[in-house]
């Protein structure tokens, strides 16, 4: 029992520590939102998402999405043209904050930003189909319901910090000097990342 949880959670914090797009958004609102539990849409919406995209993949959708070529031709197509206006959107936003517009979303904005980031995101959906439901094909009944269940928590633990750091940072920054330069890198890094799918999808390496 204990060699799954490590291997779940070892699997899961693999996955989830690169900063992309789901996870610099995470850590914008905490920082941008002048109380705490503000953030929370985002936090929990990005939580069920990957709640709900683990549990699919454990529950066997990964096996039919690797089994139709042309799904992961969508997902790639589709979500590079995504990426790239995430990054056009974040790079507005440093011109916002650059004006004074702390750009702190409302509650269905977050929400809504919160689930095109978690389920537009082809990265972070063939990891999730591609690796933890290939990895949890080994366990059975209790075993896979405990991998299952630890990278879960993995993720909301995960979420839950990005915002609360964030937030510390948000407040240390009183003066809103750094939020345009954080969401510029963002923008770059969300570009890199598009970049990086259409270099692997051109060159057929996905």
């Amino acid at each position: 029992m204990v060699g799954i949880i490590m291997h779940a959670l070892l699997l899961a914090l693999g996955l989830i520590l690169p900063l992309g797009v789901q996870n610099i958004f995470i850590f914008q609102q905490g920082m941008v939102q002048r109380r705490f539990w503000r953030a929370l849409p985002a936090v929990i919406t990005a939580g069920v998402c990957d709640t709900l995209l683990i549990s699919l993949a454990v529950g066997g959708v990964s096996l039919l999405v690797l089994g139709l070529p042309w799904i992961k031709h969508v997902l790639m197509i589709g979500g590079i043209v995504f990426l790239l206006y995430m990054g056009y959107i974040t790079w507005r936003s440093s011109i916002q904050a650059e004006q004074g517009n702390r750009n702190a979303l409302s509650i269905r904005k977050q929400i809504v930003f919160a689930l095109s980031v978690s389920l537009l995101n082809p990265h972070a959906l063939l990891d999730t189909i591609g690796v933890i439901g290939i990895s949890s094909l080994p366990y059975e009944g209790s075993d896979k319901f405990v991998f299952t269940i630890t990278c879960i928590i993995v993720s909301w633990v995960w979420f839950v910090g990005l915002a609360v750091s964030g937030h510390w940072v948000g407040r240390l920054d009183q003066s809103g000097k750094w939020l345009p330069l954080l969401n510029k890198c963002s923008a770059v890094m969300i570009w890199g990342i598009a970049l990086f799918l259409l270099y692997r999808y051109v060159f057929g390496a996905f």
